[in-house]
């Protein structure tokens, strides 16, 4: 399995639609959103994050072990943390990580201001202000851990406005 992560309006899920490889991507967030609107009678995807975070951790433990299950190459697009209104919670927590064969982890970044202008620019989401360089801070850190703690290698890829070919290329050139 290759993850996929990146902070909210950095572009990876548009990067990943851009890929052209036999590697099926799976959204964590949407099986999440599936799992948290049965279980939870939650809406849309804005509400997932204010859930407690015990509600948050089982629907979390339900899409690992659905993953761990799940056959042939996956690219995982998910985030390394989440802004919860309890602090930042791992996007993917120890005991999950060590159910799945992890290839590399890919972190999809941009500068903040590129970040902020997306998320402003995004109406489709109901979008929390957050301190975005935190964010992006606090995610390098999971990043790192999650290697350390999987063995598979961090790699940071920018997706700057106007070089989404750019980023689909360093992104493609990873995959075996």
């Amino acid at each position: 399995m290759i993850i996929a992560l990146g902070v909210p309006g950095a572009g990876k899920t548009t990067v990943l639609k851009s890929l052209k490889s036999d590697y099926k991507v799976v959204n964590y967030g949407d099986l999440m959103l599936e799992i948290e609107k049965k279980e939870f009678g939650i809406k849309d995807r804005d509400e997932m994050r204010k859930l407690p975070i015990e509600k948050q951790k089982l629907a979390q433990k339900l899409v690992a072990e659905a993953l761990a299950k799940m056959p042939g190459k996956v690219i995982l697009d998910t985030h390394c943390s989440v802004a919860t209104p309890s602090g930042y919670y791992p996007g993917l927590p120890f005991e999950f990580l060590k159910l799945w064969k992890v290839e590399s982890l890919i972190y999809v970044t941009a500068s903040v201001e590129e970040l902020k202008a997306r998320r402003e620019n995004d109406p489709m989401r109901k979008r929390d202000v957050d301190n975005i360089a935190l964010h992006d801070e606090m995610n390098r850190g999971y990043l790192a851990a999650y290697s350390a703690f999987t063995g598979a290698p961090a790699v940071v890829i920018y997706n700057h406005n106007g070089k989404l070919e750019e980023a689909v290329a360093k992104f493609q050139a990873l995959l075996r």
